[in-house]
């Protein structure tokens, strides 16, 4: 019976360092871009754009293609960096266990 409660005491830990780092994770933010710099944006750690940001130079009405393109591959990238940030925290807590319902 003490395992019983020990483990549920350790449960409880885990929990509220999850909780916390959630939060924190939130307020992180990544930041990415495509075409030399030409569109940048940045993302938190629950993969919200925050902000996308477009060169004027790159607006070309006759090639939205490669607007598209560029916006596609910066918004891509950052959502990864974000993903991968966010895992990288959440094992440093979990011991690499994936727990469902954490990001």
């Amino acid at each position: 019976m003490k395992n019983i409660n020990q483990l549920v005491k350790q449960a409880h830990q885990m929990q509220a360092k999850l909780t916390a780092l959630q939060k924190e994770l939130a307020e992180r933010e990544v930041e990415s871009s495509s075409g030399g710099g030409m569109v940048k944006v940045r993302v938190n750690g629950k993969q919200e754009i925050l902000e996308l940001k477009i060169s004027k130079e790159c607006v070309d009405p006759s090639d939205t293609e490669m607007l598209e393109e560029l916006v596609k591959t910066a918004v891509n990238q950052a959502v990864k960096e974000s993903q991968e940030m966010v895992s990288g925290a959440m094992s440093k807590i979990t011991g690499g266990m994936n727990i469902p319902g954490f990001f």
